[in-house]
This record gives structure tokens, C-alpha cells and sequence, in this order.
């Protein structure tokens, strides 16, 4: 980010994103479609394909025959398959990323929080994928959901079809009609994401308007609209949870799982604002930001991996212990199944979002430090967008799940991110500049 220039002014700062910069947030989307072209033809090509029919025989000789017979036309299927899944699971992330820096803002605004508000303009911008998201996520669905969603097959739910009992019937999802069909699933999708982009669009001009006509009204109609905001918000993130990726494993259940991907999408929100930060007061910006701001966000990125892991393991032991096929099935997948492809990944996800930032933020000076906290942080967003990977992959793909086509798109997911994201973050003072804890947050102290 040193590419971006610095407009000195007494108490606002225009963040000014140059020419550099956007080059930048290109050149990822070019490597995005570089490596996205290298995973299409690495799967049209076949490379690696003898390993894989090996294993897959080794699984079990009908689908090794089954993918034999069914030659280049599979292979494409295959294709189509993986680039629409991939889609579905960079946006679901970088969509709930999004909608973090509104419940990050709503959540200081009810708590009468001042030592955020230095920081404050990088929430509001965060939720810049919002709409566009929003855009992505329903035009996948219209057109892929047989490819991510076992439950939205046809005749799937229908006992008997022209009189005669239908062999592709499925007496558990059957069972899931009232909630898993079609027209409920899209109303609950719509009213979602419209309660999200609303909300985040109230919160931000609520904030322009205290900029520009200063007075605290504006500050205690962010709070009201905050504290609706956060209720609406704790029903419909657990719900797009269920919806958008335990559905994906339709039989399977875990009444923690809101939980889990809350707290997935928090740590990265907050790993996200506390990067922008360093960014931004390395680039000369933000010039009141101090270490205790990010000793802040370092405790906060701290303990919510600790609280990411407390939600795995009592998810994982509850269903270890219990051992109910229908339950354990969901690990069996991940660790050891389809011929341990996604063994690895497993333990390193656990690595990367547990041990690495419990060992790295543990003391006081490395939450001070902004080498250290860069990092952590990249390493964060790279762990859980890698947990999510783990969320679709094996009830997908099973055996044929890949990494060069699902890097490209997240690549390219990134790079539009990051275009939309400096956009807004350029569009008002990084410092706002009228709000009524403002003073409060310059002289922070931890």
C-alpha cells in the first residue's frame, strides 16, 4: 500500500488510492484468472488423473468404472462443477467478512464504545461487498444449486412418481420439505441480504450526515438503528448458516453450527479491519492511530480464535463422543475419507487458526507489534477461508475437489474486493471527523 498518497489536513484525511495502487488490486485479479486458466486445463488435460483413478478404485471399483465410462463428458461435468462451488464458497466468505464491519461498528455504537472510532471508516467500508455479493450469491444459486445442493434435485422429496415408487426418494431430506424448498429458501436468501445491505447502507449515512452537520443526533440514531440491527443480525447469520453451508451436507446436523460460522466470519472481519489499519498508518494515514488500537484489535483476534476453536472442538468432541453414524459421518469425510484428501488440510486448518495465532498474539508486545499483527492477520483469512473450503468441499466434490481453480477465483474475489473496498474507504475523511467519542479514541490508552 505504499502506493497511496497522503493529503495532510488538520483533522480529516482523504485517503487518495493512486494509480499504483489499482494496478495492485489487477495484477491479483490477473494472477486470479492465471491460475484459474491453469486449473481448468489441468483438469480438462487430466494431470493427475492416474493417482486419482487409483484412488478412487481404491474407494471402490464401480465409481472408478463409472468415471471411465463417462470419459471427457464427466471430466467437463466435473469442471463446471468445481468453478460453481468455488464461486458459492469464496463469495459466502468474503460476504460474511463484509457484513462483520457492520456488526463490528453496531456493536461499538451500542456499547458506547470510543476507542474504536479511529478505525471506524474501515468497518463502514468493509461492507462494500454487500450488494455486489448479494448479486453473485443469488445469480449462483438461480443457476448452480444442483451442483452445490443435494436437496434441490428433482423428484428428490417425491415418494411416489406416475404412480410408481421413485428410487431416487429420500426419506431424510423428504422430512426437511418445510423448510428446504425452493421459494422458502430464496425469501429467506432476499430478506438476508436486505436486511444486511440495509443496514449497512443506514449506519453509513448516518455517520456522513454527523460529518457534514456535526450535533449528536446522528450518533443516537446509529445506536437505535445498531441495537435493531444487532437482533436481526444474531437470527439471520445463524440462519445463513444453516441455509447457505450446513445444507450443503443435507442429512447431516449440529445445533452449534451458527455458532462456527459466525465465528469464523468475526475473526476474519476483525483480521481484516486490524490489516487495513497497519496498512493505512504505514502508508502515512491514520496519524492518531497507536499501538493501543492495535493492541485492541490483537486481543480481540486473540480471543476470538480461541473462541473459533472452543466452538470446533465441542462441536467435533460432542460428536466424537457420541459416535452416531449420522452425526459422525460429517468427520469421517475430513479426516480420513475419500482416501484422505482431506486429511491434511484438517490438521493445518486447526494450525493455522488456532495454534499460530494463540502463539503469535500471546504476549502484550506482539499485539503491539505491526509486523507481527500483519502477519497473524493474513494468516487468519487464509485459515478460515480455508475452514470454509473444508465446510463445502468433501459434501460436493467428495473425491474430485481441487486447489489451483479455487485459489483463481479467490484471487479474483480478492482483487474486486479490495477495488470496491478503497473506493468507499476514499469517498469520506478516514477520520470521522464530528463524532462525539472522537477525542476519546486520539487519547486511548490500554
Amino acid at each position: 500500500m505504499a502506493t497511496l498518497t497522503h493529503h495532510e489536513s488538520a483533522t480529516a484525511e482523504q485517503l487518495v488510492v493512486t494509480d499504483g495502487a489499482r494496478k495492485t488490486f489487477f495484477a491479483i485479479i490477473a494472477a486470479g484468472v492465471l491460475v484459474l486458466i491453469l486449473g481448468i486445463l489441468a483438469q480438462v488435460m487430466g494431470w493427475g488423473a492416474e493417482e486419482h483413478a487409483a484412488a478412487a478404485h481404491a474407494a471402490g471399483g464401480h465409481a472408478a468404472a463409472g468415471h471411465a465410462a463417462a470419459g471427457h463428458e464427466e471430466g467437463s461435468s466435473v469442471l463446471l462443477k468445481r468453478i460453481i462451488v468455488s464461486l458459492w464458497h469464496s463469495n459466502v466468505f468474503f460476504l460474511g467478512v463484509s457484513t462483520i464491519g457492520t456488526v463490528f461498528m453496531a456493536i461499538n455504537y451500542v456499547a458506547y464504545a470510543g476507542w474504536s472510532v479511529m478505525i471506524k471508516r474501515i468497518s463502514e467500508a468493509l461492507s462494500a461487498w454487500i450488494i455486489p455479493g448479494a448479486v453473485i450469491m443469488l445469480v449462483v444459486f438461480i443457476v448452480g444449486r444442483h451442483d452445490i445442493f443435494h436437496w434441490t434435485h428433482e423428484g428428490i422429496m417425491d415418494k411416489m412418481i406416475n404412480g410408481k415408487p421413485n428410487p431416487g426418494y429420500d426419506e431424510i431430506i423428504a422430512g426437511k420439505s418445510g423448510f428446504l424448498n425452493l421459494p422458502f429458501y430464496l425469501i429467506r436468501m432476499v430478506v438476508y441480504l436486505a436486511i444486511w445491505a440495509f443496514f449497512s447502507y443506514k449506519l453509513r449515512q448516518l455517520s456522513l450526515a454527523e460529518d457534514q452537520l456535526g450535533g449528536t443526533v446522528w450518533f443516537h440514531k446509529s445506536v437505535n438503528a445498531s441495537a435493531l440491527f444487532l437482533v436481526l443480525y444474531a437470527v439471520t447469520s445463524s440462519m445463513s448458516a444453516w441455509d447457505w453451508v450446513m445444507s450443503v451436507d443435507t442429512h447431516w446436523f449440529s445445533t452449534m453450527f451458527g455458532w462456527y460460522v459466525f465465528a469464523s466470519w468475526w475473526v476474519s472481519g476483525i483480521s481484516a479491519i486490524a490489516l487495513t489499519a497497519i496498512f493505512l498508518k504505514q502508508a502515512g494515514y491514520l496519524r492518531a492511530l497507536s499501538t493501543n488500537h492495535l493492541h485492541d484489535l490483537g486481543k480481540l483476534m486473540f480471543g476470538f480464535s480461541i473462541f473459533w476453536t472452543y466452538v470446533w472442538f465441542a462441536q467435533f468432541m460432542l460428536i466424537w463422543y457420541a459416535n452416531l453414524p449420522e452425526e459422525a459421518v460429517y468427520f469421517n469425510q475430513r479426516l480420513g475419507g475419500y482416501e484422505g484428501r482431506y486429511t491434511g488440510m484438517f490438521y493445518f486448518n486447526i494450525l493455522i487458526n488456532f495454534v499460530f495465532p494463540f502463539l503469535g498474539l500471546m504476549t502484550r508486545d506482539a499485539k503491539r507489534q505491526m509486523i507481527i499483527m500483519k502477519i497473524v492477520c493474513i494468516a487468519i483469512l487464509i485459515g478460515h477461508w480455508s475452514d470454509f473450503y473444508l465446510m463445502f468441499m468433501p459434501a460436493t466434490l467428495r473425491g474430485e475437489n481441487g486447489f489451483l481453480i479455487e485459489i483463481g477465483i479467490a484471487a479474483i474475489f480478492l482483487g474486486a474486493f479490495l477495488i470496491l473496498f478503497t473506493r468507499r474507504l476514499a469517498s469520506a475523511s478516514l477520520v470521522p471527523v464530528n463524532h462525539p467519542f472522537l477525542d476519546e479514541s486520539i487519547h486511548h490508552t490500554t
